[in-house]
């Protein structure tokens, strides 16, 4: 059994016509509970809990203060190329744009990380397209094994891998690996991924198992909030949360939140997802499964950033450059993946933190080596 099975019996229709049925009495009915079911999430991210933003905002305060205090983890993304085999729709780096390509060398990678560390990051968090030739698993493990010495935790999101790749690069020094399903919608999932081997939707969708399998410690999900419909797609990322949960234990889970920003082509968002949609998806995931990490990008711009601090969200990066070599090498914005909103430095992104009675937190834990 995969994932792929529970995805197959999924109904996406039937799904979202019981998300939408749900009422005011089901919101009021989860709200009282401490422990939350499928249901109950459906009702949190339906329609019906649109005037109870506030009550949710309120609980998942407090739960989220209970479980993770008054920290924010702060993290960096490393662009190491831009290079991509795939046709997507959506992404400034898709194959069919023409864009100068450019794939960071030992030296550069060194600058990049040169310039993190003087911004004071210890988790950073590796980003490719996908171009395996180029960038493939020999260019990871050994970018890996240059960056490991220096920063306390280094992730990954890049083009999914065979478990036994996953294991090499665990011993590389792997901390997590950040694979976002983009849809779970299968139709919807063809039309923005027409070429390349991102196309095929099954072996994306299994990816989170196979990094389970090779006990990989951080596991990401997300879907791309503006492909379809946000409510009936978070819902199946909860379905495979669960699923994950279940069965790979030992690993730790995180959710992200990537609103479609603008990029090169000439892709408009197809579904938007407002701020207080986005306020209340945070909200519903927080109270559904309480110690899961929530992510939040700089694509979100800054004062609306600061004020979901205290409402769920646990990791937030700053300072971001979405192009390879964006730090210190190579400035160009037209190699960006996409534009960021929020482009404040580290120090005013600290600042803010600290203004909202949080601590930042470079560095919670570092594994022996």
């Amino acid at each position: 059994m995969s994932f792929i099975d529970t995805q197959d019996a999924l109904s996406w229709d039937a799904e979202h016509l019981s998300l939408m049925s749900k009422t005011a009495a089901d919101v009021e009915r989860a709200l009282s509970k401490t422990q939350r079911s499928f249901e109950d999430f459906k009702a949190l991210i339906s329609p019906a809990a649109r005037p109870y933003i506030e009550a949710m905002a309120q609980q998942s305060q407090a739960l989220t203060r209970q479980r993770f205090g008054l920290n924010q983890q702060l993290f960096a993304p490393l662009y190491l190329s831009n290079a991509c085999a795939n046709v997507c729709t959506y992404c400034g780096f898709s194959m069919d744009n023409h864009l100068r390509r450019k794939v960071l060398n030992a030296q550069e990678i060194d600058r990049e990380a040169d310039a993190l560390a003087a911004m004071g990051f210890q988790h950073i968090l590796l980003v490719t397209g996908e171009a395996p030739k180029v960038a493939g698993v020999d260019y990871l493990a050994a970018a890996l094994q240059q960056l490991r010495p220096r920063f306390a935790q280094v992730s990954m999101e890049v083009q999914p891998l065979d478990q036994p790749d996953y294991e090499r690069l665990q011993k590389a020094g792997l901390h997590g690996v950040l694979v976002y399903q983009e849809t779970y919608h299968r139709r919807v999932y063809a039309e923005h991924h027409p070429v390349g081997k991102k196309a095929d939707f099954d072996y994306r969708l299994a990816t989170p198992e196979r990094l389970g399998n090779a006990g990989v410690h951080k596991i990401g999900l997300g879907v791309l909030l503006g492909l379809t419909d946000w409510r009936t797609d978070c819902l199946m990322m909860a379905h495979h949360l669960r699923y994950l949960e279940q069965r790979y234990w030992r690993s730790k889970f995180s959710v992200a939140f990537p609103r479609l920003r603008p990029a090169e082509g000439d892709y408009h968002v197809a579904q938007p997802i407002g701020d207080a949609e986005l306020v209340q998806l945070i909200c519903a995931w927080r109270l559904f499964s309480p110690d899961l990490e929530l992510s939040l990008s700089t694509r979100e711009r800054a004062e609306f950033r600061d004020r979901l601090l205290p409402l769920g969200i646990t990791t937030i990066s700053a300072a971001s450059k979405t192009q390879p070599g964006g730090y210190a090498v190579d400035a160009d914005a037209a190699l960006e993946q996409f534009a960021i909103d929020d482009a404040r430095s580290v120090g005013d992104v600290v600042a803010a933190i600290k203004h909202a009675g949080y601590q930042p937190v470079w560095k919670d834990w570092q594994p022996g080596w």
